[in-house]
Parts: structure tokens; sequence; C-alpha cells
């Protein structure tokens, strides 16, 4: 729920007005070459020349429409939802193209009120629907605001790293294939001399083949348990008898083993942060549905009709 909210509505029909801005409002080109400006053409832009408000807030009124005020906070509430890459236009075009089509989509509005559009029962129905689903929205994102905190995430990451034991990692490589009579076979060719390297690219049926078999370092979660309890249970420097798991077969070769250090907060900020959000809407969610007071008729409508588009078809 926390994720931008897709254009709709006024936000949609703004979003394709900007795509038609002209380039060179978006961007400047670098070695452009511009005329230059005469005396009297200095004079006449700054006769011309609008006067720019130092002080206004969201009350300011920015444009009027057949006598209704448009303010400021409602274009910023509208630019809010506008998807990201026309965020990062300059405020100058985005203030001219939503001005200008804000004005627009009002005098489409009151020809709607006037042709009685606002009475349609689908119409309607949509207004209240998008109306819950703003606040419900609003409401959750602000109580988990409250509760995932930069402070709330710090003493995550002491909990779970600082006063933790460090995990044991491996560095290990693996030639998986489907039998175990194949994996014999190989383990006698690398204790002839072959390198298990050369048979991990030459055998091997996982993507590990190309490098040579090389797993990287991991933990024993990382690992499915059939294939962790034997990597664990070897010494560094050794290559074990096949061992089985639900992939297949396993030859694994132990390079070595180390402690796992703790990974700077910096690193997993966004992981915890994600931790702390989902937990935090669940305890918003299950707080409200504790006191719900929610009742549906012993005769339920039956689930078709949800699909039954013409039940909003406006009267002919």
């Amino acid at each position: 729920m926390l994720n931008p909210i897709r254009p709709t509505g006024l936000a949609a029909f703004l979003a394709l007005a900007l795509t038609s801005v002209p380039l060179m409002a978006q961007t400047t080109g670098e070695g452009a070459a511009e005329p230059a400006a005469t005396e009297t053409d200095a004079g006449a832009e700054a006769e011309a020349a609008p006067q720019v408000l130092t002080e206004y807030d969201a009350s300011t009124v920015v444009l009027t429409v057949n006598g209704a005020d448009i303010t400021l906070g409602e274009l910023i509430a509208v630019r809010q939802t506008l998807p990201e890459e026309y965020q990062r236009l300059p405020g100058e075009v985005l203030m001219d193209a939503l001005s200008d089509q804000f004005a627009t989509q009002t005098l489409l509005a009151e020809a709607a009120r006037a042709a009685g559009v606002g009475n349609r029962n689908d119409v309607m129905m949509r207004l209240k629907t998008q109306e819950q689903a703003l606040l419900a929205e609003t409401y959750l994102r602000q109580e988990i605001l409250k509760r995932v905190t930069e402070d709330r995430v710090r003493e995550t990451y002491d909990q779970q790293y600082s006063g933790a034991e460090p995990q044991e990692e491996v560095r290990a490589g693996h030639i998986l294939v489907e039998t175990e009579e194949e994996a014999k076979s190989i383990k006698a060719e690398i204790d002839g001399g072959a390198t298990f390297a050369e048979m991990a690219a030459k055998h091997g049926t996982d993507g590990t083949a190309q490098n040579g078999g090389d797993l990287g370092w991991f933990v024993k979660t990382d690992m499915v348990p059939e294939f962790a309890e034997a990597a664990f249970a070897m010494e560094a420097g050794t290559i074990s008898d096949p061992v089985q798991s639900p992939f297949g077969w396993h030859l694994i070769k132990l390079d070595e083993r180390r402690p796992r250090a703790a990974p700077p907060l910096e690193q997993v900020y966004p992981e915890i942060q994600g931790q702390l959000i989902q937990q935090a809407e669940r305890e918003v969610i299950e707080g409200i549905l504790a006191d719900r007071d929610v009742t549906r008729p012993e005769i339920g409508v039956p689930g078709d009709a949800i699909k039954e588009d013409a039940l909003l078809a406006p009267a002919e």
C-alpha cells in the first residue's frame, strides 16, 4: 500500500498532457545557439514579466476559471500523484502545464455537472470508492510513519546484529549431477588428478558450472538442509563423497570458513525498514479489524453479480 499511487482521473489527464510539453521547455541543451537580445527586446520582456510572489501558501490563488478560484495547494495535490518522470520536470514547466490542464479539466467538470453527469449512479459510486481509498491510504501511511522511525530502525539493527553471535560462513563449490553413480565417477577422476573446476565445467548441470562450481560465501541457512549439513561438517580443502539433496547429487569442495561480521547499518537499512513497514502495516490493520462491526445479510448477493457492469450503467 505504500507504493506511489498510479495516476487516475485528473492525474492521468495531466500526465497525458505533459507528454506534449516541448522538449526545449524541459531541458537546456549545451551549445544551443540563442538569439542575442536587443535593448528593445529586453525592455519589452521586463514590462511583460509577471510579478513573482515571494510569500504564498496552499490557499494562494494561481488562476480563476469562470469565477472559480484554483489554489496552489490544489495544483500541488495533483502534482504529487503524477509519475516520477514528470516530477523531475522544472517547476516552471509543471506550473504552466498543470495550470492549463487544470483549467481545461475544470471547464469539462462544469459542463459535466450542467449535463447531470454528477448524478449518475456510476459516477457517485466511483467518487465514493475513490474517497475511501484515498482516506484509507493516507491514514495507513500516516500511522506507519509514526511507527517506522530512524530510531526504530537503529534499535532493530542493534537487536538483530550488535548482541548476536557472529554466524559462521563458508566458501565452497559443488558439482551437481543427476545420479549417485555419475557423482562417484567424477569423484574418482578428481582423486586421479583431475581438477575440481575442470570437472564442474564439464559435468555440472547448474549455473555454477561455468564458474568451476564456485558458490561463493554462504551461511548455513542459505542452502537446503542436506547440502548445508554436509558442507559445514567438512574441513577446508577437502572434497565430499556424493551428497543427495532435492536438486540431485552433489560433490562439495570446501575452500574456507570464517565468522561472518555484522553488516554495517547502511547496508541493511532498507531491509530492516521494509520489515518494520510490513510489521507496522499488520499492526494498524489488525487494530482496525479488532474493533470492526461488519455484517452481511444471511441471503447474500451471488458472486457473479460483481461482474454485472450494466448495474452501474446510466439510465437512458
